[in-house]
C-alpha cells in the first residue's frame, strides 16, 4: 500500500469501473454508463464524484438500495415532456436515458422536459447538460437528494444538495458549463476529506445548536444521525444571502418531486423507521432546449462566446491573475488528467484493493 498519491491511467480505471458494475450484475452497456458517468467527473476535477464514489455505489448495491438492473417505465408522456420511473435502479442509467429523451423531443418540437422518480445517485449533475451540449442544445439538469442541508434559520437536515446543472455551447474550444450544489459544499467533499485526512471549514456546516463543525469523520456520522447540516449558499442567516441559497435548493426540490408526484424532503433518507436500508427514491428533472428553434446555432455559440470572453476580459482584483468563466477550469483539467492520469490518495487506494478483492477482479493490478 503506497503512502502517498499515485496516479493512474484514465483508460485502465474506466475499464475497471465497468468492471465492477459488471461484476455485480449490471449489464455491460449499463456498467459503460456508469464508468462514463464516474470518470467524466474525475476528468473534470469533481474528484467528490468520481472513482472516490466507487465504494459508496458498492455498499449501495450490497444492501439493494440501488438495484443493478435498471428497468424504466414511462408514467405520462406528450410530444414535449415526459414521466418516467427509474424503479430505483442505477441513476446514471436512468439520468441518460431521460436526457436523451429531452433531447430526441427537442429536436422535433424545438422543447423536450423529462422529469424522473424513484431513481438513485446519477454522478456529476453537469454530465447531462454537456449532452444537450453535443447536441447543439442548450440543457440543463436538476436532482434532489437525501438530507443534509439546514433551511434557514434552522439546523435539521432536510434539503438535499440540489445541484443545478446548465450547459450552453459557444464557439470556444469548451462549452459553458455550470455545475453546483446549493448548499456552500456537498457530501462528497467531506467524504474526500476523510480519505486525505484533510478539516472542513468553519462556515460550512453546524450542528443543533447552530456551532460550526469541521472533523469530517464526525461530520458523515453526525449526518447519518440528523445532527449536522450543511448551510445552504451565503451561510447562516440572511445576512450574506443564506436564504438566496435555500431557495434554489427549494427550486429544486421542487422540481424533482412536485412534477412526477415524487418523494421528497425526509423521504429520501435512505432508512427505513427500523434502522434498515432503504430505498432512495431520488427523483430528477432535465430539459433541452434546440437552440435552432430560437436562433442560427452559429451565432448563439459566437454570442456567447462573446459574452464570456468580455467576463474574463473585466478588470481583475489585486493580486488576481485570471478570471474565470464556468466550464474553463474543467476543460484544461481534462486535459491534464488525461496526460497524467487520475489521482489516487491513499485511503482511495485501499477503497479500490477492497472493492476489487470483494468482487473477484485479481486480474487488476495496482501499482500499490
Amino acid at each position: 500500500m503506497s503512502n502517498q498519491d499515485v496516479y493512474l491511467p484514465v483508460d485502465f480505471l474506466l475499464e475497471f469501473i465497468k468492471e465492477c458494475f459488471v461484476a455485480f450484475g449490471t449489464p455491460p452497456e449499463d456498467a459503460q454508463i456508469c464508468a462514463d458517468v464516474m470518470i467524466a467527473s474525475d476528468l473534470r476535477g469533481i474528484e467528490s464524484h468520481g472513482i472516490g464514489r466507487l465504494r459508496y455505489y458498492y455498499d449501495r448495491l450490497i444492501t439493494g438500495q440501488h438495484d443493478v438492473n435498471t428497468k424504466i417505465d414511462v408514467i405520462r408522456e406528450s410530444p414535449t415532456t415526459a414521466v418516467l420511473d427509474g424503479n430505483h435502479g442505477l441513476g446514471m442509467v436512468i439520468a441518460k436515458y431521460a436526457m436523451n429523451l429531452a433531447i430526441e423531443k427537442a429536436h422535433t418540437y424545438g422543447m423536450g422536459s423529462v422529469a424522473v422518480r424513484n431513481s438513485t445517485h446519477f454522478g456529476i449533475a453537469g454530465y447531462y447538460p454537456s449532452m444537450a451540449v453535443d447536441a447543439g442544445m442548450v440543457g440543463f439538469a436538476f436532482t434532489n437528494a437525501r438530507p443534509s442541508v439546514c433551511p434557514t434559520f434552522g439546523t435539521m437536515p432536510m434539503l438535499g444538495t440540489n445541484p443545478i446543472a446548465f450547459g450552453a455551447p459557444t464557439d470556444e474550444p469548451f462549452p459553458y458549463l455550470f455545475d453546483a450544489a446549493t448548499p456552500i459544499v456537498q457530501r462528497g467533499l467531506i467524504e474526500r476529506f476523510v480519505r486525505e485526512d484533510k478539516p472542513a471549514q468553519e462556515g460550512w456546516l453546524v450542528d443543533p445548536e447552530n456551532k460550526y463543525l469541521t472533523d469530517p469523520k464526525e461530520i458523515l456520522a453526525a449526518l447519518v444521525k440528523g445532527d449536522a447540516a450543511f448551510l445552504p449558499l451565503g451561510g447562516i442567516g440572511e445576512t450574506m444571502g443564506g436564504h438566496k441559497g435555500y431557495g434554489l435548493a427549494t427550486i429544486v426540490e421542487i422540481l424533482s418531486a412536485s412534477l412526477q408526484t415524487g418523494a421528497f424532503l425526509s423521504a429520501l433518507s435512505g432508512v427505513n423507521p427500523d434502522g434498515s436500508p432503504a430505498h432512495f427514491k431520488v427523483g430528477h428533472f432535465f430539459m433541452a432546449l434546440n437552440i435552432e428553434s430560437f436562433v442560427d446555432l452559429e451565432d448563439f455559440k459566437r454570442t456567447t462566446g462573446s459574452i464570456l470572453r468580455e467576463l474574463r476580459a473585466s478588470r481583475k482584483a489585486p493580486g488576481e491573475e485570471r478570471i474565470y468563466t464556468a466550464g474553463e477550469k474543467e476543460y484544461e483539467t481534462e486535459i491534464r488528467v488525461r496526460r497524467d492520469g487520475v489521482r489516487l490518495p491513499p485511503n482511495l487506494q485501499k477503497d479500490l484493493i477492497f472493492v476489487r478483492d470483494k468482487l473477484g477482479l485479481s486480474q487488476y493490478e495496482f501499482p500499490f
